[in-house]
């Protein structure tokens, strides 16, 4: 290995919480990040939930000086809430909403109306190509009971496709944001595993912060301690991942979290704390022995874990599927009563019609007020068909993707050589065809 060059990079990640008008102390908090971003001067600054584009205007003139390169990506009804600064130039954006998440009827999670996605930005480091990523997944409201599960699995599937697909030719990758997952989570582990994404906590060489990486502490003001049960402390849903590539070995020197209220202020940044990371980037030129391809004795057991990763993945998302087909069925069978119950209503009001003389059975007000009644139960069951079936749709989808990857996962396995020990090949014994398992020539 010759020529290595250094290069260091400062990450930070930060859900803002910024909802205008709902949010607590929401400007001045922002008047606090915009402060605390100028003095730190970190290279990338990845931001979620920045609700509202004037706030991301308001901070985008505040940094114009010590991060003059952003970027804010719009999606969904509110917006995506995704921002990026950078001290290094953009050169191409892009956006990738998630085809689920959550329901719109559930109004008071507001997660539908956000349109969570990833955004990408391809930003040159020197004379390297970094893909940097910023997402927001749908939030877990209830561990015990948690009806959103299937749409986080397909989320963390097309955040995983989407880095895969979109990274091939860069020399580093760099996912930061709110995954609303426990590290040992099913998508975290799906996300990681399939990616090769390392977790800068888990990387760190030194670590200043809250206990155990948490980034949602119970000893935040603007936390509700009820939402954390049954982890009193807190839980690290927050992070920051990144990988390198054949010219590019990337190492993270440190990690810090905010610790609540920030200095000289009395409350903190936002809900959640902000995780900082200092990345190492080490290019070198590969020898021709180091381009040889290498046999890793662990590469068979990392393939099984995959396969099941994504077999407990795609079991979820069945779950998922079981649950919307019975969501559609109770909405088409509730249309099918509002209709009969509008026939019905339509037949009592033609009986003056058909015979003369007959006063109207029921007050013409009762009428117009149980035909609304009637429309509005059609309305709402159509649109919730429409909608339980896109839902259906995606979630298949998602359900065949995965078959096809374990049945890729299990026929690579299938190809991986048994353990032998480095002598010359043996032959099989004559009248014998090799095994599949046989390592190849």
């Amino acid at each position: 290995m010759a020529n290595t060059d250094s290069v260091k990079v400062r990450v930070l990640s930060l859900n803002c919480w910024g909802i205008r008008y709902l949010s607590k102390q929401c400007p001045q908090r922002y008047a606090m990040i915009g402060d605390m971003l100028c003095k730190e001067e970190h290279d990338i600054v990845l931001l979620q939930e920045v609700w509202s584009e004037k706030d991301y205007l308001s901070l985008k003139k505040k940094l114009a000086c010590s991060h003059p390169h952003s970027h804010y990506f719009k999606s969904g009804v509110i917006g995506s809430g995704l921002a990026i600064f950078s001290i290094h130039r953009i050169h191409d954006t892009f956006l990738f909403r998630y085809s689920l998440n959550g329901y719109p009827y559930m109004a008071h999670h507001g997660d539908w109306f956000g349109g969570k996605a990833v955004g990408m930005a391809v930003l040159n480091i020197g004379s390297l190509t970094a893909n940097v990523y910023v997402t927001h997944l749908h939030a877990e409201y209830c561990r015990d009971k948690d009806s959103y599960l299937p749409h986080r699995v397909v989320q963390a599937w097309e955040l995983q496709q989407f880095i895969r697909h979109t990274s091939a030719g860069a020399d580093m990758v760099i996912l930061g944001g709110d995954l609303n997952m426990h590290p040992q989570d099913l998508g975290n582990r799906l996300l990681r595993s399939y990616t090769g994404l390392q977790d800068a906590y888990l990387e760190t060489a030194k670590f200043d912060g809250c206990e155990d990486g948490m980034t949602l502490i119970a000893d935040n003001p603007f936390i509700n301690k009820k939402e954390l049960c049954p982890f009193e402390k807190g839980i690290r849903i927050d992070y920051i991942l990144f990988k390198g590539s054949t010219k590019t070995d990337i190492y993270c020197d440190y990690m810090s979290t905010t610790k609540g209220s920030a200095p000289n202020h009395p409350f903190p940044y936002s809900d959640h704390e902000a995780l900082t990371a200092g990345l190492r980037l080490e290019t070198h030129t590969q020898t021709q022995s180091d381009r040889q391809p290498k046999i890793k004795d662990s590469a068979a057991g990392k393939l099984a874990a995959l396969v099941d990763i994504v077999t407990e993945a795609r079991t979820e998302v069945k779950v998922g599927l079981h649950c919307a087909e019975g969501m559609r069925y109770t909405a088409t069978r509730t249309g099918v009563m509002g209709l009969a119950l509008l026939v019905l209503e339509l037949a009592i009001a033609a009986v003056p019609w058909l015979a003369l003389g007959t006063e109207q059975p029921f007050p013409r007000t009762s009428f117009y007020l149980l035909a609304a009644l009637c429309f509005a139960i059609l309305l709402t069951t159509f649109l919730l068909y429409i909608f339980y079936t896109m839902e259906l749709k995606a979630l298949q989808g998602a359900e065949d993707q995965m078959r096809l990857a374990v049945g890729s996962l299990q026929e690579k396995l299938r190809g991986f050589p048994l353990a032998q020990p480095h002598n010359a090949p043996r032959r099989p014994p004559e009248g014998h065809e090799p095994s599949a398992l046989a390592p190849e020539e």
